[in-house]
């Protein structure tokens, strides 16, 4: 199964709700490393670590039970931004986990923190700034969404370093003026 395949599934057979989960709560996905996930160099590609980030995703959304919700309106995930550091290689056979969780939203964008672990080792870790769409087109204030999958009402504080990132890549909430 490609981690295509993996993600689609995640989507739209999501696996069941945790019972009391919150999107305040961490969700754990558990997965290998496959043969196709490596490269010439025998560990894994880059890019698979972000797409086995997206099926992690769609499990901390099935976690609260919000993919049906999701679904129904017509609303869906997009990464705006993400950054990564790489801290050791995986490879064939592996077993890792991926830890997901929400560190606060804006009026615009939802900001997660995703962990790859292997044998209690931390091999990755990213920032993702997450929006909404609606498909047809239009974009789903973060607040809404957290409204939907049952979230407090106010973001937890941002950490200092998730700001200044978001700043640094032009995806953080600022007003602009209202025109007269």
């Amino acid at each position: 199964m490609t981690r295509q395949t993996n993600l689609a599934i995640a989507t739209y057979l999501p696996r069941k709700p945790r019972p009391g989960f919150t999107i305040m709560d961490t969700s754990i996905t558990t997965t290998r490393v496959r043969p196709g996930d490596l490269d010439i160099y025998y560990h894994v590609n880059n890019a698979v670590y972000l797409n086995m980030m997206d099926a992690a995703r769609a499990n901390f959304l099935a976690d609260c039970n919000g993919l049906k919700s999701l679904n129904k309106l017509g609303w869906y995930p997009v990464v705006a931004a993400s950054t990564i550091k790489y801290k050791s290689s995986l490879l064939l056979g592996n077993r890792v986990e991926i830890s997901t969780r929400v560190h606060g939203w804006d009026p615009r964008v939802a900001y997660l923190e995703q962990i790859i672990r292997h044998d209690d080792k931390i091999v990755t870790e990213a920032i993702v700034a997450a929006r909404f769409l609606v498909r047809g087109g239009g974009k789903v204030p973060a607040p809404h969404v957290v409204e939907l999958l049952g979230g407090p009402q106010d973001s937890p504080a941002l950490p200092d370093h998730v700001v200044q990132w978001a700043q640094a890549v032009d995806v953080y909430y600022r007003e602009t003026p209202q025109s007269h």
